[in-house]
C-alpha cells in the first residue's frame, strides 16, 4: 500500500479543527483558512456567552426572565413573598423558621394583628389562596415564636399540611415548583427560577421526608396534650412551653407527669419514644 503523503498535506484531520478547508497546493493558505474557521467558532461562542451573561443583568432583562434575582431589604422581601404566595396556581411549599422579621407570625393571623414595625413592609395578605395546596415545614425556633401555635392551628384548619423538623431551617418558599425564594441573610433573599429552582425543590423534599406531623387527628389523645408533646419533642423548655400554651411551668410539668404515669414510662425521653411509636405526634 502506498502511504506517501501528498507534497503539501498538512497532516491535520478534519475532526481536529472543525470544518475542513478544501485541499490546496499552498500550506500557508490552508493554515489561514483553518485559522479563519477557528475565529468564526470563537466569535459564535463569544456571542453565546454574551447572551447568557445578559440574563444576569437586571437592567437589560425583565425580572421574570432572570435565572437568579436578588431582593434587598425587609420591605421588598415582604412584598415579594406576598406576591409569590398569591400567584401560586397549584402548590406552595415553605420552610418557616424562627426570628421571622420579614413576615412575623402575628402578621399572618386573621384577626388583624400586625407584628411589623416597619411602615413600608406590608403584612401578608389574609384572604388566603384556596386554590394552591400548601405544605409547610417548621422548625424548633419557629415553635418558640409568639402566636406560632395559633398560626399553625389556622393553617391546619385551612387544610394545609404542616410538619415539624428538629433541625434549623432556612427561610424558603417554592411556588408551583417553578419559582423559589430563599433568604440568604436577614436583609437579602434570592429568587430562583428554572432550572435552578430544582435545587430548592430537592432541599424541601429531603427535609419533608425526615419530618413528623405537627398534630395528628387520629387516636384518643386530647389536642392540648398533643401540642404539649410536640413542644417537648422540639426541645422547648418548660417555661417556653408554658408561654406558648398560656399556662404556667408547674402546670406543664404536672401534665407531663400525668402522661408519663398513663403510659407507664419513667422519663420524658421514654414518653417521647412512646408518643412517636403510637402516632401521638
Amino acid at each position: 500500500m502506498n502511504t506517501t503523503r501528498a507534497p503539501y498535506d498538512t497532516g491535520v484531520m478534519s475532526s481536529d479543527l472543525g470544518t475542513p478547508s478544501p485541499p490546496t497546493a499552498d500550506p500557508a493558505t490552508a493554515l489561514r483558512s483553518r485559522f479563519a474557521d477557528l475565529q468564526a467558532e470563537l466569535r459564535r461562542a463569544d456571542d453565546s456567552l454574551t447572551r447568557l451573561l445578559t440574563q444576569w443583568r437586571p437592567e437589560s432583562v425583565p425580572p421574570q426572565d432572570l435565572l437568579v434575582e436578588f431582593v434587598e431589604g425587609r420591605a421588598a422581601q415582604a412584598r415579594r413573598l406576598n406576591d409569590l404566595e398569591y400567584s401560586a396556581r397549584s402548590s406552595l411549599w415553605g420552610f418557616q423558621s424562627g426570628a421571622n422579621t420579614v413576615a412575623p407570625v402575628p402578621s399572618t393571623l386573621t384577626d388583624g394583628e400586625d407584628g411589623l414595625d416597619d411602615a413600608d413592609a406590608p403584612p401578608l395578605r389574609r384572604d388566603g389562596n384556596t386554590e394552591a395546596a400548601y405544605r409547610v415545614l417548621v422548625d424548633r425556633a419557629f415553635l418558640a415564636e409568639p402566636a406560632a401555635l395559633r398560626a399553625l392551628d389556622e393553617r391546619m384548619a385551612a387544610g394545609h399540611e404542616v410538619r415539624v423538623v428538629d433541625q434549623p431551617l432556612i427561610k424558603l418558599v417554592i411556588v408551583d415548583g417553578e419559582t423559589a425564594m430563599v433568604q440568604v441573610e436577614p436583609g437579602r433573599s434570592m429568587v430562583l427560577r428554572a432550572p435552578l429552582v430544582l435545587l430548592a425543590v430537592e432541599l424541601f423534599e429531603a427535609a419533608w421526608r425526615r419530618s413528623r406531623p405537627y398534630l395528628r387527628e387520629d387516636g384518643d389523645l386530647e389536642p392540648a396534650d398533643r401540642r404539649l408533646l410536640q413542644l417537648m419533642l422540639s426541645g422547648l423548655t418548660d417555661a417556653a412551653t408554658a408561654h406558648q400554651l398560656g399556662t404556667s411551668p408547674r402546670t406543664v410539668q404536672r401534665r407531663l407527669r400525668a402522661l408519663m404515669d398513663a403510659t407507664g414510662v419513667s422519663s420524658r425521653v421514654q414518653l417521647g419514644w412512646y408518643a412517636m411509636r403510637n402516632n401521638w405526634v
